[in-house]
C-alpha cells in the first residue's frame, strides 16, 4: 500500500500558497482495507474515505471511462491494481495532476518530498500554463467550468490557459454538453469563482467561448450585443474592485446582474433591446432558476437593480424618498441590507466612473505633437495638444 498526496495541496504548495484542504490517493489498498483502518466511506460512486482523526479524504486509485453524458457519465473502477499515474491521468489540468508520497494511512510526513510528476506539470507550473493533462479532458463538461475557475484564481499570478486547452474547452461548448451539467454544480463553480480575488476572469473567459448560452442566457445576449459591449467592460471592472474590496457573494452577483438594467449604464435603449427594471427583474429570475442561485443572491440582485437609481443618489433623495427607498429595502428591519445595497452601489458607480477616465486617459495619449501646429512655440504648444485631447474625448 502506498499513499500520495494530491492535487490542489501539491500545487499550492508548489506555488507558495496556502492551502487548507488535502487529498490523498491510496494505491494497493481494498475497502476491506480502509474500513478496517477505521475510515468512514462517504463516496457510494466510489470509494472515498475519511480519515478517523483529521477527517481529510483518501480516494482509492481509480481510472474512470466515459459512459453517457455530462459529468455523471462515468463508469469507476477503482481496484489494487490501479497504478498512481492511471490515477493522475483522469484529472484535468497537468498541474492537477501530481503527486507527492507520505509515509502511511496514519502518517501524512511525505517520505522525501519529491514530487511525482508523470504529465508536466512541474514545467506547467513554471511557465504559468494551465494544461489539459489528455484528451479525456473533452469527456468532462464540468472541466470549462473548473477551468475557468482556475484561470480567475490564478490569473494574477500570471497563468493562462493554452491555447490547446481553450480549443477543447470550446469545443465541449459547441458540442451541447454543458446543457447535461447539473445547475447545483453550475452554481458550485460559479459562486466559488465569484469570491476569488479577479472573480471578472472566470465570467470574461465564459463569455469567450460562449458558455454563458446555456445557463446565463440573458447575460450573453447583453454582454454580445454591439451598443452595449462597455457594460461588460464595466461589470468586469466593478466584479475587480468587489474583488479587491472583499464584498461579499450577494453584493458580487447583484454587481454582475446589473448588467441586465441598461438603464444603470445611462446608455440608450434600442428598440431590439429594450430592457427596464421589470425585464431586469425577470432576467434574473431567469438566471436564478437555470442555475439554481440561491435565493439570497437573487433576491438581493433584483432589489439592487431596482432601487440601484436611487441608492446612486442619496445625497439628492427627498426626505420622502429616503423613507420609501428605506421601506423598499426592508432597511427597518435589516439595516445591514442596506449598507451592503449601499457599498455595491459605490462599487458600481465606481466602474463606470474608472471606464470615463480611462477614456480620456486614451484620448491623451491618442494626441502627441505630430497631431497638432508644428511652427507652434513656447505655452501655445500645451494649449494646443490640451484643446486637441478634448476634442478627441468628445468625438
Amino acid at each position: 500500500m502506498q499513499v500520495y498526496l494530491v492535487g490542489g495541496a501539491v500545487r499550492d504548495q508548489l506555488l507558495g500558497l496556502p492551502n487548507k484542504d488535502k487529498d490523498f490517493v491510496v494505491v494497493g489498498a481494498t475497502v476491506a482495507d480502509m474500513l478496517d483502518a477505521g475510515f468512514q466511506q462517504v463516496g457510494a460512486d466510489f470509494p472515498v474515505f475519511l480519515h478517523p482523526i483529521s477527517h481529510e479524504e483518501y480516494a482509492l486509485a481509480r481510472t474512470e471511462r466515459k459512459q453517457g453524458r455530462g459529468y455523471q457519465g462515468f463508469s469507476v473502477h477503482a481496484s489494487p491494481d490501479v497504478t498512481l499515474r492511471e490515477d493522475l491521468k483522469r484529472r484535468d489540468l497537468t498541474v492537477n495532476a501530481m503527486a507527492i508520497e507520505v509515509k502511511s494511512l496514519m502518517d501524512d510526513t511525505p517520505i522525501s518530498g519529491d514530487v511525482v510528476d508523470y504529465y508536466g506539470g512541474l514545467n506547467d507550473i513554471h511557465s504559468k500554463t494551465l494544461r489539459h493533462v489528455s484528451s479525456a479532458f473533452s469527456e468532462d463538461p464540468l472541466r470549462v467550468l473548473r477551468t475557468a475557475r482556475f484561470y480567475g484564481r490564478y490569473y494574477d499570478l500570471g497563468f493562462s490557459i493554452a491555447d490547446e486547452t481553450l480549443l477543447l474547452m470550446r469545443e465541449l461548448v459547441r458540442s451541447g454538453e454543458l446543457a447535461h451539467l447539473s445547475s447545483e454544480r453550475i452554481w458550485q463553480e460559479s459562486s466559488r469563482a465569484m469570491m476569488q480575488v479577479s472573480p471578472q476572469v472566470y465570467w470574461q473567459q465564459l463569455f469567450e467561448i460562449g458558455a454563458l448560452t446555456e445557463y446565463f442566457a440573458p447575460l450573453q445576449q447583453v454582454w454580445s450585443h454591439a451598443q452595449y459591449g462597455q457594460i461588460r467592460e464595466i461589470v468586469q471592472t466593478a466584479l475587480y474592485f468587489a474583488g479587491q474590496m472583499q464584498l461579499n457573494l450577494s453584493q458580487r452577483w447583484a454587481l454582475l446582474m446589473a448588467s441586465l438594467n441598461t438603464d444603470l449604464f445611462a446608455l440608450k435603449p434600442t428598440e431590439t433591446l429594450s430592457v427596464n427594471i421589470e425585464a431586469a427583474a425577470k432576467a434574473i429570475n431567469e438566471i436564478g432558476n437555470s442555475a439554481k442561485v440561491p435565493k439570497a443572491q437573487t433576491q438581493f440582485a433584483t432589489l439592487f437593480v431596482q432601487q440601484a437609481k436611487n441608492l446612486s443618489r442619496i445625497d439628492q433623495l427627498s426626505a420622502a424618498e429616503k423613507i420609501d427607498l428605506i421601506q423598499a429595502c426592508s432597511a427597518h428591519k435589516a439595516p445591514d441590507k442596506l449598507s451592503q445595497l449601499l457599498v455595491t452601489s459605490h462599487v458600481l458607480k465606481l466602474a463606470i466612473q474608472h471606464r470615463q477616465m480611462m477614456l480620456a486617459l486614451n484620448s491623451f495619449h491618442a494626441i502627441s505633437m505630430d497631431n497638432i501646429d508644428q511652427n507652434l512655440k513656447g505655452p501655445a504648444i500645451g494649449e494646443a495638444l490640451r484643446q486637441r485631447r478634448i476634442e478627441h474625448l468628445q468625438t
